[in-house]
């Protein structure tokens, strides 16, 4: 039983580490800074303790062959467009709502994983995606949201960041030989960080706006939460989990992110929030706890 709760349990601990990140930009932006120079100091600060782990326990670059690359280089991307396209969909959508496009990842990896290994979809994935949906829907407090004015650039964002993330949940899972979990991890973050700075606010580097203006606190946290802890685990337990159950247990991001803000920034939570927030936890627990008990019997 240890031993088949182990990897789920590591990914449950990574996709939380996600769900810290809205509020820790949401209060940055009440310091003063922009999202986007937010998430800029997420991928900077995040890739500096990236080489710092590196060069403190290895110092010498992986050898790789063509495969090993494109995953990983794939991957650095993915991480980036997701922060990119999410951060866009906010520009159009309430929180609440980018939550749940963002969440619509779930059934997408299920997916994706369905047709990359040729297979059905199982009844026990099937029943937890459906529990899963209905615990977002509540959880989010988009129910008595007003749909009608909201524009159809925050409908596409929001979908891309959740194929973003699908896919590179799948690519996550994928094993690469050669490769320590903290060079994967410095690689991938280099790659996420040259991504961003397409796009986002790289200046904050070179116009004092990252260290002297006090921006590295936020970014900081949001880099270790946001790069150091979720890339390392991911790439210690997706390979071992599989696509499909990784974006099962991924959806512990939005209960997480839902009792952060309440905490921190004071928000209101209903009960139906709360009703939410439990039917989340057993969507993400069900295939779990049935397929360790399969194994138990076996």
């Amino acid at each position: 039983m240890k031993g088949t709760l182990f990897y789920p349990l590591l990914i449950i601990i990574a996709s939380s580490s996600y769900g810290i990140l809205s509020t820790i930009v949401k209060v940055a932006m009440n310091a003063g800074f922009t999202s986007a120079e937010a998430i800029t100091s997420q991928y900077v600060i995040g890739f500096l303790l990236a080489v710092v782990l590196f060069v403190c326990t290895q110092r010498t670059l992986p050898k790789l062959n063509a495969r090993g690359w494109r995953i990983l280089v794939l991957g650095g991307m993915l991480i980036g467009f997701t922060g990119i396209v999410y951060g866009h969909s906010l520009n159009y959508l309430p929180a609440s709502l980018a939550v749940v496009m963002l969440f619509q990842f779930t059934w997408i990896g299920t997916l994706l994983d369905c047709i990359l290994k040729r297979r059905f979809i199982t009844r026990i994935e099937a029943i937890a995606l459906v529990v899963l949906f209905a615990g977002t829907i509540l959880a989010a407090g988009v129910i008595d949201t007003d749909l009608s004015r909201i524009a159809w650039q925050g409908w596409v964002f929001g979908l891309l960041s959740a194929l973003s993330f699908a896919v590179f949940i799948q690519v996550n899972s994928r094993q690469v030989d050669g490769v320590t979990t903290i060079s994967r991890m410095t690689i991938m973050s280099f790659v996420a960080l040259v991504m961003t700075s397409f796009f986002l606010a790289p200046e904050i580097v070179w116009n004092g706006t990252l260290f002297n203006e006090g921006l590295w606190k936020f970014g900081l946290i949001l880099g270790m939460f946001g790069i150091i802890v979720p890339i390392l685990l991911f790439g210690i337990a997706a390979p071992k989990v599989g696509g499909a159950l990784t974006s099962i247990l991924s959806a512990m991001e939005l209960p997480v992110a839902i009792c952060v803000s309440v905490i921190v920034l004071h928000e209101t939570l209903t009960v139906l929030q709360i009703a939410g927030i439990a039917l989340v936890l057993c969507g993400m627990v069900l295939p779990t706890y049935l397929t360790s008990k399969k194994q138990k019997l076996l």
